[in-house]
């Protein structure tokens, strides 16, 4: 006997009869479960219910956003930075310790309110759960709350339910159910009763029902196997709730250059310290405090403090830019790992296609016609296939052929309040109606000439559905329109319609019919058969037609189907390619419908397809291999979905996974980047993904990508400007102290340690340029070229060496060009100047800080000139003029002048510093022209 945890232990109920189900699972068919029984079950399995994750305390979340290197290494500088300032109260506040603990208070509460997608996940999974259930208990029908579903439970479902547990069909009246947010697939899956004798995949167990889909048609009765965590449902919301949240490479890469110049710091710190205990003459322990307080410092310095807060900002102007492109944007380090993606998997139906099933093509006795248009909405051309316009007897053949699906349908098409055209019903029957309309068959005008009076269901047996209508043309005989396979439907036709005229069918006309069939099917079309019959006034007597009335049909003609890919998408794959994207299809729809589309987008050419079963029997090895190859996989579960994403991982792609449905979720969430359709998307979808598309058109990953790519180069420009800036107040500190001799520094040192800036000056330097200038290189645009260039390497640095090489070369000049004015601005020096400590100091402060503003237009690009559109970025130039005024105020109003050791300059002295700090400006155009012509003149 079966276990009564069936479904839930192992046990495949829908390879064994209902009666051996119902009997393992102790289920009376007609009575039900014993109230008390089930009782007794509910308290051993536990509610209906999906179960949350254990909630994590706000406060626990808040705290975890200071977890990273960069966060923690400021916040010691603000500690540091604090201690300074209390040792030595050279303001009336620690001004730059506030300032540095505000940018982390900024960071941490932008992060905290982009968290806890897992916990919405499960939540948004929950509401999808169905509120009541219809059961059978002790022989009697009675409405209980859903999660009160115990295995063995008899529930009732009928069109319009959602289906509160995961259940094997006992009865079958014509019941068919909407899986696609489950499976993938795009149509109603028809149900039955029969038992699978073969291993089949979840789209294909047509006797089991699942929790959280849709009836779409009929009605059934289905015992419980499977409630709560144990359904289909409930297994995706445990995948989710355990993939582990993956960091972007953006984080990951920003941790490393934390660490990094943590490590830079304290050999500063060490260094510095130590150079000037061994050059300088220091005595007392004062002096050596006052020395170990300058080597903190300066490694403060070092620090660059607007570099989380710039990252931050600019990562948020991209989230702007991007929602202007469609792109709603949920965590903000997605922005860049999407323009790193090589690998975009998407979804077929609903994200590649429309989810709207559109006729294309009507194959009658006398031709072969084509409908343009896709969609719901009835717009579109109608053309004979080899050409020309469709008139005669092909019109009349296709008018009758529409007419008849048109009234043999339960469907409903509306337009509702936004312009877009839904059907409510089955999408297969709104898809006739909509090339009624096409052909200018309007629904009003054939409602009041063929009200219908009668229906014969469709059902998997028959494979058929009929209607049967008065005709107010014909008062002395009514008209049965019938729809269904096409092969079923043809053995029940004994004429043909051509033209006009009703023919016998012959063998070679039933040959052909059934070639023109296959013909379509091998193009992933989903054919109907279309066929009518003339009944006696009398039939209307029958309050209930019976199949009687499907014998002696007039074949009208074969109609072609299929979800159509999205007109824009065909394009967005070809701009992908040609970026070096590799987009590849997973769906849990049929292998031949999943080519057929994958060819006319451009996604595969060779026709190679895996489905899930092929995948389930698959070695890690053989998938390894197979994932290099093959871009498109059918009828495909979730965990199908998860491998292929963390296999192509495995070979070191960014992944992007876009999609719609409840089954593509858990592979949303582990892929480095999960975009989501925001139209068709389910609850869960969005919530597990990093992006949402808010006009589900593929083509806005694209659009997407590049902004990402565009954002991800701002990045690089920003860091490599403020690494540079700060490496150069490193060096300048460190060979000021080393050549103070040289320089003239050390017959104005009075005893104590002669320093070319004093620590405040070097904080104020950071805070002014730090800011606004690198803020503005985040908002660059978009350059002309970046879909022509392959996505960075996985593996590739945010900072390579060649950026590092020029940043160093920067830093030095920086720091030469600083000294030098410094020793030209003191007496004693290589080139004798006439002012004092305070004034030379000024003087160096000042050049340093145009460096830096110089410098700033150099690193817009590692190779091209800073001339080149020199003048496209307006905030630019408002960040540049906006520094000056700043440090002009340093150096003109008194108490900021107390505050930072300086003195008025004149005009003459601004000249000479500008003049100086150009230099890195010269240099640099010069290292790049030079960088340039380099690979021109090699071999390779």
């Amino acid at each position: 006997m079966m276990d009564i945890g069936v479904g839930q232990d192992g046990a495949q109920p829908y390879r064994q009869a209902a009666s051996e189900v119902l009997a393992g699972l102790g289920t009376d068919a007609q009575r039900g479960l014993p109230a008390e029984e089930a009782r007794r079950r509910l308290s051993r399995h536990g509610r209906n219910e999906l179960a949350g994750e254990k909630p994590v305390p706000a406060w626990r979340k808040f705290l975890a956003q200071f977890q990273d290197t960069l966060v923690i290494l400021l916040l010691a500088a603000a500690l540091i930075s604090a201690t300074l300032w209390l040792l030595e109260r050279d303001a009336a506040l620690p001004y730059e310790a506030m300032a540095i603990l505000a940018v982390v208070l900024l960071n941490a509460l932008m992060g905290y309110f982009q968290q806890a997608r897992a916990e919405r996940a499960v939540a948004a999974l929950r509401q999808m759960s169905a509120a009541q259930a219809r059961v059978i208990r002790d022989g009697a029908q009675r409405g209980i709350p859903a999660a009160e579903l115990v295995p063995g439970d008899l529930i009732l479902v009928e069109e319009g339910d959602t289906i509160p547990a995961d259940a094997r069909v006992v009865h079958s009246a014509t019941l068919q159910a909407a899986e696609a947010t489950l499976t993938g697939e795009s149509l109603p899956v028809p149900k039955q009763a029969e038992a699978l004798m073969a291993e089949a995949g979840l789209g294909d167990r047509a006797n089991m029902i699942f929790s959280g889909t849709a009836v779409t048609y009929g009605h059934g009765r289905a015992v419980v196997t499977a409630t709560g965590m144990h359904t289909e449902m409930g297994r995706i919301a445990g995948m989710l709730a355990s993939a582990p949240e993956e960091r972007t490479p953006l984080q990951r890469e920003l941790d490393r250059v934390g660490r990094m110049l943590g490590m830079i710091v304290i050999a500063i710190a060490v260094v510095m310290v130590g150079t000037i205990l061994l050059v300088e003459d220091i005595h007392g322990a004062r002096a050596i405090f006052d020395v170990l307080i300058l080597g903190v410092a300066l490694a403060v310095a070092a620090v660059p403090e607007g570099l989380p807060a710039v990252v931050t900002a600019v990562l948020s102007i991209g989230v702007q830019r991007m929602a202007r492109r469609k792109a709603i944007v949920r965590h903000l380090a997605a922005v860049e790992t999407l323009g790193s993606a090589d690998v975009i998997a998407s979804d077929k139906t609903g994200t590649l296609t429309r989810n709207e099933m559109t006729v294309r093509r009507v194959v009658t006795a006398s031709g072969n016609v084509e409908l343009e248009g896709a969609g719901y909405a009835p717009q579109g051309g109608i053309r004979q296939v080899e050409g020309g316009a469709v008139e005669g007897s092909l019109r009349t053949e296709l008018l009758r052929t529409l007419l008849a699906a048109e009234r043999a349908n339960n469907a409903v098409l509306q337009k509702v309040e936004d312009g877009r055209w839904t059907v409510q019903g089955d999408p297969t029957e709104g898809a006739l109606i909509v090339a009624a309309r096409k052909a200018g068959l309007e629904g009003e005008a054939l409602e009041a000439r063929f009200p219908r009076i009668g229906e014969v269901p469709f059902s998997s047996e028959r494979k058929l559905m009929s209607t049967l209508h008065r005709d107010a043309e014909r008062q002395n005989c009514l008209t049965a329109f019938t729809k269904g396979a096409p092969d079923v439907l043809l053995e029940r036709c004994t004429h043909e319609l051509v033209g006009e005229d009703t023919r016998p069918l012959s063998a070679g006309r039933r040959a052909a019919i059934m070639s023109a069939n296959e013909e379509l099917a091998g193009q992933a079309l989903r054919t109907l058969g279309i066929a009518f019959r003339l009944l006696p006034q009398d039939m209307a007597a029958q309050h209930h037609p019976d199949t009687a009335l499907e014998q002696g049909l007039v074949f009208l003609g074969l109609v072609g189907m299929i979800d159509p890919p999205r007109e824009e998408v065909k394009l967005a794959v070809a701009r992908a390619r040609s970026a070096s994207i590799r987009p590849i299809m997973i769906t849990g729809d049929h292998p031949r419908t999943a080519v057929a589309i994958a060819r006319e987008l451009g996604i595969a050419q060779d026709g190679g397809v895996v489905t899930g079963a092929e995948l389930q029997a698959m070695p890690d090895d053989a998938l390894s291999r197979t994932v290099r190859e093959v871009s498109v996989y059918a009828r495909v579960n979730p965990e199908h979905k998860l491998r292929i994403v963390r296999t192509l991982q495995g070979h070191g792609a960014t992944m992007a996974m876009t999609g719609d449905g409840v089954n593509d979720a858990p592979a949303l969430k582990a892929a480095d980047i999960g975009v989501a359709m925001g139209i068709t998307g389910t609850d869960v979808s969005k919530e597990a993904a990093d992006i949402v598309l808010a006009d589900d058109n593929f083509a806005t990953i694209v659009a997407a990508v590049e902004e990402g790519r565009a954002i991800f180069a701002n990045i690089r420009k920003f860091l490599r400007y403020l690494l540079s800036s700060n490496i150069g107040e490193v060096m300048t500190m460190f060979f000021g102290v080393l050549l103070a001799d040289l320089i003239g520094l050390t017959a104005l040192a009075q005893g104590g340690v002669a320093l070319p800036l004093l620590a405040t000056q070097i904080l104020w330097i950071n805070l002014v340029t730090d800011g606004a200038p690198a803020l503005a290189l985040g908002m660059d645009p978009v350059d002309a070229g970046t879909m022509s260039r392959p996505p960075r390497p996985r593996g590739e640095s945010v900072v390579t060496y060649r950026m590092w090489a020029g940043i160093f070369f920067v830093g030095a000049v920086m720091a030469a060009g600083t000294l030098l004015m410094l020793d030209m601005s003191l007496p004693g020096g290589m080139i004798e100047g006439s002012g004092d400590l305070r004034y030379g100091q000024t003087m160096a402060f000042t050049t340093l800080t145009l460096f830096q503003l110089f410098n700033v237009l150099n690193a817009r690009s590692d190779e091209e000139s800073a001339f080149r559109n020199l003048f496209t970025n307006h905030w630019l130039w408002a960040a540049i003029l906006f520094s000056m005024a700043l440090h002009a105020a340093v150096i003109y109003l008194p108490l900021l002048q107390q505050a930072f050791s300086t003195v008025p300059l004149s005009p003459g002295d601004w000249l000479s510093c500008v003049a100086a700090a150009s230099s890195v400006l010269w240099l640099r155009e010069l290292s790049k022209l030079l960088g340039r012509a380099r690979p021109a003149r090699s071999p390779r």
